[in-house]
């Protein structure tokens, strides 16, 4: 049988709850991938003419996480940044999505950050990664995708760090 997402929220909670978070994380991210497979899910939850942008599907109250479909513009280069002190697990249900994640390579006492790029790899359907708190990353999205994302709690509420016009990152040809 399929994972709907009711299981999947009720087997994040038990997941979160049982385990430390770096533990549970990528236990969180498979379940994640086993619902992003589920092709009814999918087609509930996302459809072709959706305009971009982000629904709430589910909030657990008592660990404050959060389940978030974006419908995510073709052509879209987001910047380096990261979820502060929470948590976030993406996955893609529909095309791909490039992610790069990224180490600072100047001192923290410095004001400006340069970053280098660590790692890039792509998400397709199906395929979900997770960021543990502090974990500086930036997505990318040739096409409109559908991506589904878990935080460990409303983002918007908290000090994240953000690439500033000064700040850099420098790519090694």
């Amino acid at each position: 049988m399929a994972c709907t997402l009711n299981q999947f929220c009720a087997d994040a909670n038990a997941i979160l709850k049982a385990q430390p978070l770096a533990a549970a994380l990528p236990k969180v991210a498979e379940r994640l991938s086993e619902l992003l497979l589920n092709h009814e899910f999918v087609a509930a939850t996302f459809t072709d003419d959706m305009p971009p942008g982000r629904r709430e599907l589910f909030h657990d109250p008592e660990l404050d996480f959060y389940v978030l479909a974006h419908v995510q513009e073709g052509g879209k280069i987001g910047k380096p940044h990261s979820h502060g002190a929470s948590w976030a697990i993406y996955g893609n249900a529909k095309n791909l999505t490039e992610m790069t994640e990224y180490r600072r390579i100047n001192p923290e006492s410095e004001d400006n950050v340069v970053l280098e790029p660590a790692s890039k790899y792509a998400l397709r359907p199906g395929q979900t990664r997770a960021y543990g708190p502090g974990v500086i990353h930036s997505t990318a999205h040739p096409d409109k995708a559908w991506v589904i994302r878990v935080t460990g709690t409303d983002l918007d509420k908290l000090p994240r760090f953000h690439l500033r016009k000064q700040d850099r990152v420098l790519e090694k040809a």
